[in-house]
């Protein structure tokens, strides 16, 4: 096979003529697959870091790939954002950054503080930018007015419709749409429907009938669950948070 590639193109074995290896003060390391090339300055930035210690031979290199490339077994994409930290001594995300809890971690198997700090401020930053969610559940306690939930966030609203599901004569329908006023209001007019048989539910847990008090329950579980914290209560004399006309929370 190796006679007939030759016959073929006799450059076809040989490394290629513009290939030059890297000089010694750059470094190519290959990150969970990912290969990003730096200065070796750039990886030295801060001493006594894992990345440090590599480039400056403190710590002997364990893996290489089939290139010779220093290998780390760690999460390939999320490295870019450590290497700009380190290019820049800035910590810039995008707004919509997602993997905060990854990006710490790495920070910590390279032993960079100064990048976990710079993370913390950021999270302090982004919790500080966003606009507080707020949510109130009321109710008349009776059957014919039913429970309404507002909430500013429409994420949790579709929770709350995710947990409820209808069953009418032993299928599961889902939602009932006639509850949904808006993206952000239910309104449960009526908990036993006009069709005999026909209930509320709470999803995974069918042998549980919705009532106005167990309805309202769960939403305050599910309200304390995503963050929510109870601002006020309307009528708190009545001892139990189900019997309290109105709620207003707040995250």
């Amino acid at each position: 096979m190796e006679s007939e590639l030759r016959q073929i193109n006799p450059d076809l074995l040989q490394p290629s003529k513009s290939f030059k290896k890297p000089s010694s003060g750059t470094i190519t390391l290959n990150v969970g697959g990912y290969l990003y090339a730096a200065q070796r300055q750039t990886l030295a930035k801060h001493p006594g870091s894992l990345l440090e210690e590599l480039v400056s031979g403190k710590k002997a290199v364990q893996h290489v790939d089939s290139m010779g490339n220093t290998f780390i077994d760690r999460d390939g994409p999320v490295f870019r954002h450590i290497l700009n930290f380190l290019r820049t001594g800035e910590l810039i995300l995008p707004d919509d950054f997602k993997e905060l809890a990854l990006l710490r971690r790495e920070a910590d198997f390279y032993r960079l503080s100064e990048l976990a700090q710079a993370l913390q401020e950021w999270e302090q930053q982004q919790a500080g930018q966003r606009e507080p969610a707020f949510l109130e559940v009321t109710d008349s306690h009776e059957r014919s007015h039913g429970l309404k939930i507002y909430c500013s966030d429409a994420t949790f609203i579709e929770k709350v419709k995710a947990r409820l599901v209808q069953i009418s004569k032993s299928r599961l329908d889902g939602f009932p749409e006639e509850f949904v006023v808006s993206s952000n209001i239910i309104q449960f007019r009526h908990f036993i429907k006009s069709e005999q048989g026909s209930r509320l539910v709470l999803k995974e847990d069918s042998t549980f009938l919705c009532t106005l008090e167990t309805l309202k329950l769960e939403t305050v579980m599910m309200a304390l669950r995503a963050g929510f914290h109870l601002l006020t209560c309307l009528d708190s004399s009545r001892g139990s948070v189900v019997q309290c006309e109105a709620l207003h929370f707040v995250k």
